[in-house]
């Protein structure tokens, strides 16, 4: 039987298996005398790695790494005009036998010269310095958090029922109330006394969740935690203006004079920034993604800074919707369905689009109709699931094509519904010999 060799793609590629000590780097045997050699983790030996694979004719590289080992190295390379892209090595299997670094590095080098490999996503370089700052956000707000939770349990352990009265105890009311504890204020009246106007409670109920068991050790807790509280919200607001800053740098596709009327909900969350994000983001995507219903300022944020500008690497919405696990995932050997359910990814944009649709779902909206007609038949899960794959590719036609989404509103999408499910029933009844005659008396089909 002849057998025919697979034709050689990439004839300049090389293969580096990352290490966080050492790189292991592979070229073509016919390159270098040593086509295999190890570089340290120092910026002067990943520079002589690029000088090295320069001597070698390399045009293209592959990588395999987990953690950030990659980063650095992946940045020089392709500052230095490598066509570079890494592996996720949950794809990459090496040979059988025993397994080695050079062995890897070997092992990638054959494959991506084959065009066997596929890089992960990694957006434009200015997009990957504002996803920097959107994840450092993120991590701050995450141990903010943190800290409320501790402040709340030392109350809660003085039997300061302070979260029973008022809805948030790092609000306007709860920081005053906080702050008066610290400064050695006990009389639960003039604790009461600072609420806001607009809390619901009354200054008599406030009072008495405040008579409580002032101990030391826990007032040193409540300081402490308070105290590291406010660095976090700090370093939030300094996040945020690096951010202001930096979005001043990325390049306007529209007028920049350009004002666009605030489209907030009623009440800001508090991890809203302070600045009017709607119109830089409508500077730098030339569209005003905000009318696409449950895709907040914060939310659009993250998806931008997660997926970037360009949607050319995905050719379509579906393409994009499968890269976020949105899509069915078919599992089909033996002609047999195995599953159907949604790929199981680890992606902050899925994350964000999930959260947009629950926002979504309670809007009177075309997508509320369709999330609340799914979750009453689905379940919530798959409803969020389903909804969040229309926002995303509400997104992508936005994005690529410049399309401004219109609301139909939510008695158009009831209206067209009823419309579908009349049509299906009356071709039903047609195959049974049927006819389908609509009652004048309840103004429904019969």
């Amino acid at each position: 039987m002849k057998t025919t060799k697979l034709p050689l793609i990439y004839p300049d590629a090389a293969g580096i298996d990352i290490g966080s000590e050492m790189h292991y780097v592979c070229v073509p045997a016919d390159r270098d005398a040593q086509p295999v050699r190890k570089f340290g983790c120092f910026t002067p030996d990943l520079h002589e790695l690029a000088t090295w694979l320069k001597n070698c004719n390399i045009k293209t590289v592959a990588m395999e790494s987990t953690g950030v080992y990659w980063i650095p190295l992946f940045q020089i390379l392709e500052h230095n005009g490598f066509e570079v892209i890494l592996v996720n090595a949950r794809h990459v299997k090496n040979v059988p036998g025993r397994k080695t670094d050079v062995q890897d590095c070997q092992w990638l080098q054959q494959l991506h010269g084959y065009g066997l490999l596929r890089g992960s996503f990694r957006p434009a370089d200015e997009i990957c310095v504002l996803r920097s700052y959107m994840r450092q956000r993120e991590n701050l707000i995450r141990s903010a958090s943190g800290h409320i939770q501790r402040m709340q349990k030392a109350l809660v352990q003085m039997n300061l029922q302070l979260h029973k009265v008022i809805s948030d105890v790092t609000g306007t009311t709860g920081i005053k109330i906080i702050e008066a504890i610290i400064k050695g204020e006990r009389n639960p009246h003039l604790l009461a006394s600072l609420k806001d106007y607009r809390i619901k409670n009354s200054e008599e109920t406030i009072a008495k969740a405040l008579d409580g068991d002032y101990r030391e050790e826990h007032l040193f807790s409540l300081k402490q935690e308070f105290d590291l509280y406010r660095i976090y919200q700090e370093k939030i607001i300094e996040c945020d203006n690096q951010i202001v800053q930096y979005y001043k740098k990325i390049d306007s596709k529209v007028d920049k004079n350009i004002q666009l009327p605030e489209n907030k909900p009623e009440k800001r969350p508090k991890t809203q920034q302070k600045f009017n994000i709607q119109n830089e983001l409508y500077r730098i995507t030339g569209v005003d993604l905000v009318k696409i219903p449950g895709l907040e300022n914060i939310t659009l944020q993250t998806i931008t800074s997660e997926v970037g500008l360009n949607m050319d690497k995905w050719p379509t919405e579906k393409h994009f919707a499968s890269w976020l696990g949105l899509s069915p995932a078919n599992k089909i050997t033996g002609e047999k369905v195995f599953s159907t359910r949604t790929r199981m990814v680890v992606n902050r944009a899925a994350t964000a689009f999930r959260l947009g649709a629950f926002a979504a779902g309670k809007s009177y909206t075309a997508l509320g109709a369709y999330y609340r007609r799914l979750k009453s038949r689905l379940g919530a899960p798959k409803a969020i699931t389903a909804t969040a794959r229309k926002l995303a590719c509400l997104f992508y036609r936005a994005m690529k094509f410049g399309n401004t989404y219109v609301e139909k509103g939510m008695d158009y999408y009831e209206k067209n519904y009823q419309d579908q499910v009349i049509k299906n029933l009356s071709q039903k009844a047609k195959k049974l010999g049927f006819v389908l005659v609509k009652s004048e008396a309840s103004d429904g089909v019969s």
